[in-house]
């Protein structure tokens, strides 16, 4: 269903990525790829057809975003607006404004999740006030804001990292919400500042709802919650073909770019295959992200593992829940 009105979207790539390091020293999470594709055009294919511009308020790493974007281009119009300095989520909110839609859509750059756009943007239409979150349920509560709920999901107060005792519900910010262009004004210039914590508690009173998701989420930040994000796109479907490649066994799914080579390799469930990724015969990998160029030798076995481009697992070798980077290569039995 076409949307009713222009709308932008504004998404948040600033982050240093530091759980996910030592891959991050030289790429920028949302570049790293899961099931078929990397994390950022994940978060994108929430988006409708229609929108009419998606924006980057980039930071850490900005030059290889934008130049990532430009060799693999969206469907939609896109720019980056990079920030000099750390600004937080507010800061890049005001740093990278000018232009936008009102109301305008904003994303966190490393959940994935099924919400509803088009539902969330009606939502706020009907409603009013100044802005919508979509809101997903969990059970641990202590890494997010939380959302306390009146009468018809107005949001009465929002508490960041509660304890579990003081937690006012289990509906967390699921990372996706809609605001009127006016909130930005909010935001003090030339500081980093907290949109969560400094802004959002400050717009209650004016309206903000919110919008029940029950579809799966997850915070793909760190390495275990990466790789529980890619089994929850594989199960959606969304993981690109259901097959092996040629020569190989296994269980799958397994997602993989036409220049893997994988004769006599076998395959548990849930694994990415970057270009030219080789694995020798006898060898297994399963629950895992082989970025470009990684070669894994005969015999050897990688499970929950990460490995950054042109990894080398030596024959016979075993990786285990491990995070590597090329300058860790190598790896001997």
């Amino acid at each position: 269903m076409p949307l009713e009105r222009t709308v932008k979207a504004l998404v948040l790539v600033g982050g240093f990525g530091t759980r996910l390091r030592p891959i991050t020293y030289a790429l920028p999470k949302q570049l790293i790829p899961l099931a078929g594709k990397p994390m950022l055009y994940h978060v994108l294919d929430q988006l409708p057809a229609d929108i009419e511009e998606v924006v980057f308020a980039s930071g850490y790493k900005a030059d290889v975003l934008e130049r990532y974007l430009t060799q693999h281009p969206l469907r939609w119009p896109t720019r980056t607006v990079p920030e000099a300095t750390p600004l937080g989520t507010g800061g890049g909110m005001r740093n990278a404004g000018a232009g936008l839609s009102d109301p305008f859509l904003v994303l966190n750059s490393d959940v994935i999740a099924e919400i509803d756009v088009p539902g969330l943007i009606r939502l706020h239409a009907h409603r009013g006030g100044v802005g919508a979150l979509s809101l997903s349920e969990v059970e641990d509560t202590r890494p997010y804001g939380v959302a306390a709920l009146g009468a018809d999901d107005r949001i009465e107060r929002f508490v960041e990292k509660p304890t579990p005792e003081a937690a006012p519900s289990h509906w967390i910010n699921a990372g996706l919400s809609i605001w009127r262009k006016s909130v930005l004004e909010r935001i003090p210039e030339g500081r980093a500042v907290s949109w969560e914590t400094e802004i959002v508690p400050g717009l209650l009173s004016e309206g903000v709802f919110g919008f029940r998701c029950p579809g799966f989420w997850e915070d793909a930040g760190t390495p275990e919650r990466l790789l529980h994000s890619q089994r929850l796109l594989f199960d959606a479907g969304r993981g690109g073909p259901a097959k092996l490649p040629d020569g190989s066994r296994g269980r799958g799914p397994v997602a993989f770019a036409p220049s893997v080579r994988a004769e006599g390799a076998e395959f548990g469930g849930y694994v990415h295959l970057d270009a030219d990724v080789r694995l020798g015969a006898g060898s297994f990998v399963e629950d895992s992200i082989l970025m470009e160029g990684v070669q894994v030798g005969p015999n050897a076995h990688v499970r929950h593992a990460i490995l950054g481009p042109h990894v080398r697992v030596a024959s016979d070798a075993a990786v285990d829940g491990e995070v590597l980077a090329s300058n860790l290569d190598s790896r001997a039995p």
